[in-house]
């Protein structure tokens, strides 16, 4: 299985404030073997911007040995479908591009922990609808825990 990262499941690992999602994380870690993950430079980019330097090479840490997708203009244009139809708001664009790149790359799931925008029906509809009309492989958008 080919599973792509986003930001929110990386920094979950370190997130004391949500106990419960930081063990399901480590869980899904500690299985990961079974799995091949990917991450994008979108990933690595969002962890660069992390203001906690410990944290930001915990992150690093982490991600050296995951595979990372290209952003491409292809990626920017399906990026930019799922915001105009309303996947994904257009106040958080990078949320479209995780699910651009993975869907591009062909990868069978999305984990997020990112509820608001990425991991929920209407986002998962409205992308469904765009790759089956685009003749684009569908993806499953879960947690962490969904795999578990």
């Amino acid at each position: 299985m080919k599973i792509y990262l986003d930001t929110s499941v990386i920094s979950a690992l370190f997130d004391d404030r949500n106990p419960e999602r930081k063990a399901l994380t480590q869980e899904f870690f500690s299985q990961m073997i079974v799995y091949s993950l990917f991450i994008s430079e979108l990933t690595i980019a969002e962890i660069e911007r992390t203001p906690d330097h410990k944290l930001r090479l915990k992150m690093r840490e982490v991600i050296e040995d995951f595979s990372v997708l290209e952003i491409t203009k292809s990626t920017a244009e399906l990026a930019e479908e799922y915001v105009k139809y309303g996947a994904v708001p257009a106040s958080y664009p990078e949320d479209a591009f995780h699910i651009a790149v993975s869907v591009l790359n062909e990868m069978d799931y999305v984990l997020s922990w990112n509820f608001r925008h990425i991991v929920r029906r209407k986002t998962r509809d409205i992308v469904r609808m765009i790759n089956t009309i685009r003749n684009l492989k569908n993806i499953e958008i879960i947690t962490p825990a969904e795999l578990l």
